[in-house]
């Protein structure tokens, strides 16, 4: 049976990790609302950009934007890992990490053993793994997370469409965690460039006869990089959501443990009390009887 001082210490400990983790759940529930809100709001226009962009692959020939739909023979990679800069949020980077892992290990196997894969870190917890192991790793993006906005995202976006167009990589992908709703999140492995026609993607659609005016090739130089940029502020915006909610679901089976640790803390506490009552009474008792005798 413990002593009383140390289940009451164990129990301060636990009522102090308690309280910590429903703030952080709180805190959590509050950032997923505006990051839910900024992802449902955003999807439908990129999923319209994505599909136009996908439908102009038959229409690109002698325009700036056809570098970004050129197959070559894949020896140069990048791999884009978002990440979030902090944990307690589950395997939401663990899975991430893994993911990339397996590209590397399976699907780019003999590029990386000539040292032709490379490693874009958004977020900390990516970085710091694949920093301590020695990987190839161009830059890392810690900051993103600090102040998300479009703006912020454009630079990453034209760096990585101006490193496909002069050839540095022959495909960019990204490993992400796509938000479906606080408690879901889907792990995503997306290939960014080049870009896929509708047959790769298995997308059932009518090719649009589409009419430009005021000219195909200006619409479409300006279009594509666009829709491009909106498709990795899109992805890091889900990768922000998904973090949330995985925070807040961790945080909310954590808070519900140590009610529950409480809840066999206290009962070993009365217990201990009520034992400790006992037996000073028992003593009492057996004083009183040896001062009769």
């Amino acid at each position: 049976m413990p002593n009383l001082k140390e289940v009451r210490t164990r129990i301060t400990s636990v009522n102090s990790t308690r309280q910590i983790t429903s703030a952080m759940k709180m805190v959590s529930a509050s950032k997923l609302r505006r990051a839910q809100n900024a992802i449902i709001k955003l999807r439908p226009y990129s999923a319209k950009l994505t599909e136009i962009l996908q439908n102009l692959s038959s229409n690109i020939e002698n325009t700036n934007a056809a570098a970004y739909y050129e197959k070559r023979k894949v020896e140069k990679v990048l791999i884009i890992a978002v990440s979030s800069n902090r944990g307690m949020c589950g395997a939401f980077n663990t899975n991430i990490i893994k993911a990339v892992n397996l590209l590397i290990q399976d699907k780019y196997k003999i590029q990386n053993n000539k040292g032709d894969v490379e490693i874009l870190c958004i977020g900390k917890k990516a970085g710091d793994f694949f920093t301590r192991r020695n990987f190839k790793i161009i830059e890392r993006l810690d900051h993103i997370f600090d102040k998300l906005s479009f703006d912020n995202i454009v630079p990453v976006a034209e760096q990585l469409m101006n490193d496909f167009k002069n050839k540095k990589y022959d495909k960019i992908e990204i490993v992400y965690n796509r938000f479906k709703n606080a408690a879901t999140q889907q792990l995503v492995v997306e290939q960014f460039l080049p870009v896929l026609s509708p047959s790769i993607l298995s997308i059932k659609s009518t090719t649009a006869d589409y009419i430009f005016e005021p000219d195909k090739k200006q619409i479409l130089d300006e279009l594509v990089p666009k829709t491009l940029k909106i498709q990795l502020y899109k992805v890091v915006l889900d990768s922000w959501a998904s973090e949330q909610g995985a925070r807040m679901t961790a945080m909310h089976k954590a808070t519900d443990n140590a009610t529950e640790m409480l809840k066999q803390l206290r009962l070993s506490y009365n217990k201990a009390r009520q034992a400790a009552i006992t037996n000073e009474i028992l003593e009492i008792v057996g004083g009183a009887e040896a001062l009769k005798g």
